[in-house]
């Protein structure tokens, strides 16, 4: 944790990822007059095997804060006062199993969607540092730099956008399942993702299972934060700490998800509530509320005010740092570890 950032440069795909501030030339060599071709990040399969590491890592750290988080987001204050209430009540008539609940389409989908988070990440940082930001487009941006930290925001939204197309269904599964609160099977409409995804679409089609897509893009729209302020953190970091590359990547990763989520979090309720509202139809599940993204919004004022669009954001900023942190973590070690 104390060697020089410099000696420990980021590797895999991560490193795409992280700019960090330019490195002086040494006295004994000339400074480089152009930007050296990025070398590939890494092969396909590590990018792919270390994905799988960075779900897992994500969801044992994060699911039970994400299940309370979707629990208070879906429910009245009648129903739970807070978080600790919410944590008591489900770990009493559910036991630990029921903070768990809906994790199966997120391992599953995270193993996917960090893989095309990070590939689309570093190949919409490439396209705009070589096309938009190089003049004539971009005449203040020096193309021997590196892309400048609002470049890495607009490609994190980019790489939001392309995400979403997996994300929309796999958190859309996980919410339904999340807000079942009975403790036995036979009780709840859906026993298990697979069954939740085959009534979804045998009574809704493909457009039940991606119920909430529009929700789901203008929530990723925020990655502009994400990743620009990541790219902020670390280079901030490698220029006034001695902070080995490993350890940078865990703060930054930490810090910047949670600026993410203060920026964030309003639209992420507002999703919630769209994804959890009955479909309808033969699905037998109620009475659809919301049939646009507005009839969610206000319905969340109308019942807790403006407060309403922060409920359940306590355990959602506890899971944010040490979730993304010790996924970017595994990811980077995994990544090391393999041979190329």
């Amino acid at each position: 944790m104390t060697a020089n950032p410099k000696d420990h440069p980021p590797t895999g795909a991560m490193a795409a990822t992280t700019a960090t501030a330019p490195v002086p030339a040494q006295p004994q060599a000339p400074a480089p007059t152009t930007t050296p071709a990025p070398a590939p990040s890494a092969k396909n399969y590590k990018g792919f095997v270390a994905g799988v590491f960075s779900g897992i890592a994500k969801l044992s750290v994060g699911h039970p804060f994400d299940t309370i988080k979707v629990r208070l987001q879906t429910s009245t204050s009648s129903q739970f006062s807070g978080p600790l209430q919410c944590v008591t009540q489900t770990l009493r008539n559910e036991g630990v199993a029921g903070l768990y609940k809906g994790a199966s389409p997120p391992l599953v989908g995270w193993m996917f969607m960090d893989s095309v988070m990070l590939g689309s990440l570093t190949v919409y940082r490439r396209l705009l540092r070589d096309n938009l930001f190089n003049p004539p487009w971009h005449p203040l941006h020096d193309p021997a730099l590196p892309l400048p930290s609002h470049g890495h925001g607009l490609a994190g939204v980019l790489a939001g956008f392309t995400v979403s197309f997996i994300a929309a269904p796999v958190e859309h599964i996980k919410a339904r399942l999340q807000i079942q609160y009975a403790a036995r099977k036979s009780e709840r409409l859906y026993s298990g993702p697979i069954d939740c995804l085959k009534k979804v679409y045998g009574h809704h089609g493909i457009r039940g299972v991606y119920h909430g897509l529009g929700a789901t893009l203008l929530f990723r729209s925020f990655f502009f934060f994400w990743w620009g302020s990541y790219d902020t953190i670390s280079k901030w970091m490698a220029t006034h700490t001695t902070l080995s590359a490993p350890a940078i990547n865990f703060w930054a990763g930490g810090l910047s998800a949670q600026v993410f989520w203060l920026t964030s979090y309003p639209s992420d309720v507002v999703k919630q509530r769209i994804m959890t509202d009955p479909l309808g139809g033969g699905l037998n599940d109620g009475v659809r509320r919301f049939p646009h993204w507005k009839d969610a919004a206000v319905a969340v004022y109308r019942e807790n005010g403006v407060k309403g669009y922060w409920r359940g954001f306590l355990p959602c900023f506890l899971r944010a740092f040490p979730a993304n942190a010790m996924a970017l973590l595994a990811f980077e070690g995994v990544m090391r570890a393999l041979p190329e």
